[in-house]
């Protein structure tokens, strides 16, 4: 039994999907809890609502189902691909002139100036997809969401019996793309801000002491941005990983205290952590590429996250329940 945390990142999210299903389909491990942002978010109620309906196969199915119908909507969007994207195998949208207008209109114009009516059709997908409903009665998984109060500045968790699509969409609010959403009074914008994702919620609420971490956003490049574009990518990344790094150095503080005999151990948690991250392939994407929802790059970004999931399992599965695969400390100093 362990904890999953899914980051957000847009369509790479698509790799969080091919991850669960490897997962899922190894039938090893099964999920006590998992707590998702933004893209992790929506990959988290997905699966909430396919275990409710069919166990793992249900989630996997669910999963498939859901990706496949945000390509569906996305086809429909001028942001595509350009030509030249296409024929050089880029994935990226740094030439489609859909993707620059829109690019640059979200600099210039707020979204409530750009979609007065605030028309956002993946909530309807959302809706057609998930049975929220059903989703409050859950009983097969522990579910946390987070969002980012624009008022406080501070991170609401919001559980199984208070997800909504509107709460999902909240977890997924750029700010500049999407106007804030209202949930019980108070405007909220993308959780990632304070929590991409939050782990706090397992250790006050979840038996197991093992997280897997599946991390989109890197915490580390190598190079230098030059470009505008690239200077603001690469501010968004830190942004992003700030708040997940401070819990992080918490837990690897405890840890600490708790091998040097300083904190009673029956007071206070030893987290196992894991994480499972893309390789090279993905670090290479542009930012743009977050939003591209082709059907062939969604499968392609899956297929990377099962083939990188079953390579973390072979390697790290003996660890579950003994201790840390990952060092902790190296993910936060340097």
């Amino acid at each position: 039994m362990v904890n999953v945390a899914l980051q957000g990142g847009g369509a790479h999210g698509a790799f969080t999907w091919g991850v669960l299903d490897s997962l899922l389909a190894d039938g090893r491990i099964a999920f006590e809890a998992i707590s998702g942002t933004s893209a992790g978010a929506m990959n988290a109620v997905v699966v909430a609502n396919g275990l409710m309906e069919n166990g793992p196969d249900g989630a996997r199915q669910a999963l498939k189902d859901f990706w496949q119908a945000v390509s569906r909507e996305a086809a429909k969007s001028p942001i595509q691909r350009s030509p030249i994207n296409t024929l050089t195998g880029d994935w990226g949208l740094d030439t489609s002139p859909g993707y620059l207008l829109f690019d640059h209109l979200t600099r210039l114009v707020s979204p409530y100036q750009l979609n007065p009516f605030n028309h956002n059709p993946l909530k309807d997908l959302l809706e057609a997809q998930i049975d929220f409903d059903r989703l409050a009665r859950c009983d097969k998984i522990k579910l946390f969401v987070s969002a980012t109060n624009v008022h406080t500045g501070r991170v609401r968790v919001f559980t199984c019996n208070e997800i909504s699509a509107d709460v999902v969409m909240a977890s997924a609010c750029l700010p500049l793309m999407f106007h804030a959403v209202e949930i019980d009074g108070a405007p909220y914008w993308d959780g990632g801000y304070m929590g991409n994702p939050v782990l706090f919620p397992f250790f006050d609420s979840c038996a197991s002491s093992d997280v897997i971490l599946v991390q989109i956003n890197p915490i580390e490049r190598l190079t230098t941005p030059r470009t505008a574009r690239e200077i603001l990518d690469r501010m968004n990344e830190i942004a992003f990983n700030g708040s997940l790094l401070k819990e992080l150095r918490a837990i690897e503080f405890v840890a600490r205290l708790i091998d040097q005999g300083k904190l009673d151990p029956t007071d206070y948690r030893q987290v196992l952590l894991h994480r499972i991250e893309p390789g090279a392939e993905m670090l290479a994407l542009s930012a743009s590429s977050k939003l591209n929802a082709e059907w062939a790059f969604l499968v392609h970004l899956r297929d990377i996250g099962r083939e990188v999931a079953s390579a973390w399992l072979e390697e790290n599965f003996d660890s579950i329940g003994t201790e840390s695969s990952v060092d902790i400390r190296a993910l936060f100093e340097g």
